[in-house]
């Protein structure tokens, strides 16, 4: 099993199977317009500049379960992330990250890289996920970690 088995809807909702990324090193984060958090599209977008020539890609899924902080729509969140940031890494549809409903793709990404205490659940925005070439996930790192100190950890693996 891998990260490359699933099937996302990009942001445009077009469907897209992850299998497009093999080979490269992923950071998947679960996103939100307005949260505490929401200035973090600012350094991913700058990690995205800095690696996606050496195979790198942040893929960023905006999800509205933590109190309600991403209500747009596709169409209102894309224009929001690149009018305020810039954002031209992968955008995807809005999916719950926790309970019943979750993407399947994040309940493996909790599987394979629980938390804090062994928590699975997502628990909060901005919460990354690394996976390497092979499609592994490797590390999961808190929302509060800010992107830029995400970059030996991205490096070790590029």
């Amino acid at each position: 099993m891998s990260v490359y088995q699933f099937e996302v809807k990009t942001i445009t909702g077009e469907t897209k199977t992850l299998q497009d990324y093999a080979g490269k090193v992923l950071l998947i984060v679960n996103v939100a317009s307005k949260c505490g958090f929401t200035p973090q599209y600012k350094g991913l977008q700058a990690l995205y500049e800095q690696y996606k020539e050496q195979g790198f890609e942040v893929l960023g899924f905006p999800c509205n379960q933590f109190m309600a902080q991403e209500p747009g729509d596709e169409a209102e969140i894309a224009s929001f992330c690149e009018l305020n940031y810039g954002v031209t890494f992968p955008m995807f549809a809005k999916v719950d990250v926790n309970g019943d409903h979750a993407h399947p793709l994040f309940k493996y990404l909790c599987e394979q890289a629980p938390g804090m205490l062994g928590l699975k659940a997502v628990k909060w925005n901005f919460t990354k996920f690394l996976v390497d070439r092979d499609g592994n996930v490797i590390e999961r790192f808190a929302p509060q970690t800010a992107p830029e100190d995400l970059k030996s950890a991205i490096e070790k693996h590029l």
